[in-house]
C-alpha cells in the first residue's frame, strides 16, 4: 500500500460516541476531576476527553459528580448528562488549590453517598517552547496542576474510597516520550507515572486499583488549539492515520473503570494508534 493509500481506521459506534451503554457501570459513584471543557468554538467543538468519560459513565449506569474549575462547563456536562437519563452534578474546584480539593471530595462522596472510582482528567501545558523559553512561575504552574494536584486528589479520595475502587489518571504519550517541546508538561507527565505507582502500592491494602491513560493525538477542542499554536502537532505522522477521538480516551477509561479491568493495576495504557510502540 502506498503512502497515497495508507489506511485510515474508520470511526466505529464507540468513537462517536453513538454506541448504547451496557450496565457496565450500575450503582457507582465517580468522581470525574475535569469533566468540563474548553470552549474554543462553540459551532465545531468535538468532545473533550473528559465530558466524553462523564456522559459515558453515566450512559453506563454511574452517577458522575463533575468537577472542574470552570463551573458553567461542568453544568454543561451535567445537563448533557440529564438529557440522555442520567444522574450528575456539578461542583466547581481548582486543584492546584487544596483548599478546593478537600471541599472537592468531601462534596462528592457527600452528595452522592460514598465514592465508588476517580477519574483525574487534568493538565495544562503553558510557557515557550525548549528549556530556554521556561520561567520558573510557569515550571511551578504547570506542576502545581498536573502533578501536586493529582497527588492531593488521591490523598484526599484514598480514605474513602471504597474498597476495590479504580483510580484512573490522564496523562499523555508525553509521559512517555519527547515530543512536545515543553518541558514543564513532558517532565508533569512522566512525573505522574511515578505518583500512580505509589498510589497502586498503597491503595492495594483496600483493594484500590490506580492505572494511566496516555492519549496520543486526540481531536479535542484544546488540541485544536495546541496545533493552532504549533502546527508541526497536527501533522504529525499517526500509524491509523487520524487522531482519537474523546470517545477513544473515555472508553479506554472505561475499561479501567470498570470491573473488566479488575486484575490490572500499576500499569500505562497508551490509547495513540501506537505512535510509541511501532512509529
Amino acid at each position: 500500500m502506498s503512502d497515497q493509500e495508507r489506511y485510515i481506521r474508520p470511526p466505529s459506534a464507540e468513537s462517536e460516541g453513538r454506541a448504547p451503554g451496557r450496565g457496565r457501570l450500575k450503582g457507582r459513584r465517580i468522581l470525574v476531576v475535569g469533566g468540563g471543557q474548553r470552549t474554543v468554538d462553540a459551532e465545531t467543538d468535538p468532545v473533550g476527553n473528559g465530558r466524553a468519560m462523564c456522559l459515558l459513565f453515566a450512559r453506563e449506569g454511574a452517577q458522575v459528580a463533575v468537577a472542574d474549575r470552570d463551573e458553567t462547563s461542568a453544568a454543561e456536562t451535567v445537563r448533557l448528562i440529564e438529557a440522555e437519563g442520567g444522574q450528575g452534578f456539578v461542583i466547581q474546584a481548582d486543584i492546584s488549590h487544596e483548599s478546593d480539593v478537600v471541599a472537592m471530595v468531601e462534596q462528592a462522596a457527600r452528595e452522592m453517598g460514598g465514592l465508588d472510582g476517580l477519574a483525574l482528567n487534568v493538565g495544562i501545558g503553558v510557557g515557550g517552547l525548549g528549556l530556554a523559553a521556561v520561567t520558573t512561575k510557569a515550571w511551578d504552574q504547570v506542576l502545581g496542576v498536573n502533578l501536586r494536584g493529582p497527588m492531593l486528589c488521591c490523598r484526599e479520595a484514598l480514605p474513602v474510597l471504597e474498597p476495590g475502587s479504580p483510580i484512573v489518571f490522564i496523562s499523555s504519550i508525553a509521559g512517555l516520550a519527547a515530543g512536545s517541546r515543553l518541558p514543564a508538561y513532558d517532565s508533569s507527565k512522566a512525573a505522574l507515572g511515578g505518583l500512580m505507582r505509589h498510589v497502586a502500592m498503597e491503595g492495594a491494602r483496600k483493594g484500590v486499583r490506580a492505572n494511566i491513560i496516555a492519549p496520543g493525538l486526540v481531536d479535542t477542542p484544546l488540541g485544536r488549539e495546541a496545533t493552532r499554536g504549533r502546527p508541526s502537532r497536527g501533522a504529525a505522522p499517526v500509524p491509523f492515520g487520524r487522531q482519537a477521538t474523546g470517545w477513544e480516551i473515555a472508553y479506554a477509561a472505561l475499561f479501567l473503570i470498570s470491573d473488566e479491568s479488575v486484575y490490572v493495576t500499576g500499569q500505562t495504557l497508551a490509547v495513540d494508534s501506537g505512535m510509541t510502540g511501532i512509529s
